[in-house]
């Protein structure tokens, strides 16, 4: 059934492919069928996970390339669930809030690209959602290698053919910078192969190998750079603003939303799971530059004149909270990561939706272009609001429960770290804040209509799960808890024992 899974919207994009051109309606309402269909069928096959298990469930384990130890082999744990449900849960969004969205790439003025095929472009978030599924479910080693490379195809010409004026210029960054990345975790790829010498790139015979301290190291930069890259973390983020300010917003959900956590999912699957001496070695580092990237990522998103940029950089303050819970490795910052990670995809992609609106009436991304929106478009400027607290960890809505679990997971083992991140805080309080108040306050500059009862039907169901798990996260913890007790087992760390000032039994 998860093999299943992953060949469904594969399927589905190749039946839009088939369809004969001039059907542009008949392939939205095919796209939005197969998503629905791949969502539900996901949704069924997460009742068959057992909560209460560690390690992979519902996996299946065929040869593939076997002179070369290749396997097919998929499996689920609760965080690999997880992150496959909120990948499926978005795609219907996207396509239903896309729906017109490529419609306007059939002209050739400078502002939109030439003739475009829309079913080209829901075919290519089809093909995106079958990556996505497939490089979390992936527990052969190789095979996460396959799917981590081939998702820049779809996410490259979603960029470079749909995107603004400067497309080609953010598609091509953002293929270096990942392409770049994927080199060096095929090196640590092939040298953790000969290294192991088992003939084997499952996942299960990588581990617990015994590597020499060196070696360990050097294997474990290969993995990392990779996965910071697609992170992104500071200072390997820059590709994300301009891919940000470039490509259409429903892609961006998806890129943001679920593409980056492919690189805080390799963190704890691949860095913790297979090299827990280099993880600790390299941790210092990491919490630095996390703590770093939370600050620099606010701050600069403060100054940003353009809508997308602005959320782009907000996401990379964010990424760092992930990190940072993540390496902290206590039971408490880890899980507060792992929920961050579902957190931020519906939170980022509830703004990128929401700009996406915004932008498409008023035909700019600059924020001075915009005002008084609330007057003109209520409905509009409300989304955009609960959004926008969900993007500052408002108490009441999802990200405050993962933001918070990461601080004081953190600040029972790094002090310091905890008390320097907790200013991301107030910083995404000021941008935030500020943001919406210069868009949806003041003086109405422009007139334009407020939400189509289609978009309404798009975006409300990701604010409902944001407000229902910022009330009730225990469902999604009690999924990620045996998935982060068996990580820590891996990196033999334990939660710091708290301590009891002198005299305060008395």
């Amino acid at each position: 059934m998860l093999t299943l899974l992953i060949a469904l919207p594969a399927i589905g994009a190749v039946l839009l492919g088939l369809l004969p051109k001039g059907k542009d309606e008949l392939a939205k309402q095919v796209a939005l069928a197969i998503s629905v269909i791949v969502a539900v069928f996901a949704i069924v096959l997460a009742f068959g996970f057992d909560k209460n298990k560690s390690g992979n469930q519902l996996g299946q384990t065929w040869w593939w390339i076997k002179d070369f130890g290749v396997h097919w082999a998929v499996g689920l744990d609760g965080m690999s669930l997880l992150l496959i449900l909120l990948s499926v849960l978005l795609v219907p969004v996207v396509i239903l809030a896309s729906w017109t969205d490529a419609d306007r790439y059939g002209g050739a003025s400078e502002e939109a690209p030439p003739t475009r095929s829309v079913k080209t472009y829901f075919a290519l978030i089809l093909s995106m959602e079958a990556m996505m599924i497939g490089v979390f479910a992936a527990t052969d080693v190789f095979l996460f290698y396959v799917f981590f490379e081939a998702i820049l195809i779809p996410v490259y010409f979603l960029i470079g053919f749909y995107g603004g004026p400067q497309r080609s210029y953010a598609a091509v960054k953002f293929l270096l910078y990942s392409l770049f990345g994927g080199l060096l975790m095929l090196a640590a790829v092939i040298g953790l192969y000969v290294v192991a010498g088992r003939n084997s790139f499952l996942l299960s015979d990588l581990q617990n190998l015994g590597l020499n301290e060196s070696t360990g190291r050097w294997l474990f930069l290969g993995f990392f750079i990779a996965f910071a890259i697609k992170a992104p973390l500071v200072p390997f983020h820059t590709w994300l603003p301009d891919t940000a300010a470039q490509a259409p917003a429903g892609a961006l959900v998806l890129i943001v939303g679920v593409l980056d956590k492919i690189g805080t999912y390799g963190m704890i699957r691949f860095c913790l799971g297979l090299f827990p001496e280099a993880s600790k070695w390299a941790t210092p580092v990491v919490i630095t530059l996390a703590v770093i990237g939370i600050v620099y990522g606010a701050v600069l998103a403060i100054g940003q004149v353009d809508l997308k940029r602005l959320i782009a950089y907000t996401s990379i303050s964010h990424f760092g909270f992930i990190t940072l819970g993540i390496f902290a490795m206590t039971s408490t910052s880890q899980s507060g990561a792992t929920l961050y990670m579902v957190n931020h995809g519906f939170s980022t992609g509830a703004l990128f939706l929401v700009a996406g609106f915004l932008i498409s009436r008023r035909g700019s991304a600059r924020i001075d272009a915009f005002g008084g929106v609330q007057k003109v478009a209520p409905i509009l400027a409300g989304t955009f609001l609960v959004a926008g607290l969900s993007g500052l960890a408002l108490p009441g809505l999802s990200p405050f429960v993962s933001e918070f679990l990461v601080l004081i997971g953190t600040f029972s083992r790094y002090k310091v770290p905890a008390i320097i991140a907790t200013s991301g805080i107030v910083l995404a309080a000021i941008y935030i804040l500020w943001m919406y108040q210069r868009i949806s306050g003041g003086e109405a500059k422009v007139s334009f209509p407020d939400l189509t009862k289609r978009e309404i039907a798009a975006i409300a169901p990701i604010l409902a799960i944001i407000v229902a798990l910022g009330f009730f996260p225990k469902p999604i913890l009690d999924v990620i808890n045996p998935s982060v007790k068996q990580t820590l087992q891996t990196v033999q760390q334990q939660d710091p024992k708290p301590s009891v000032a002198e005299g305060a039994h008395k």
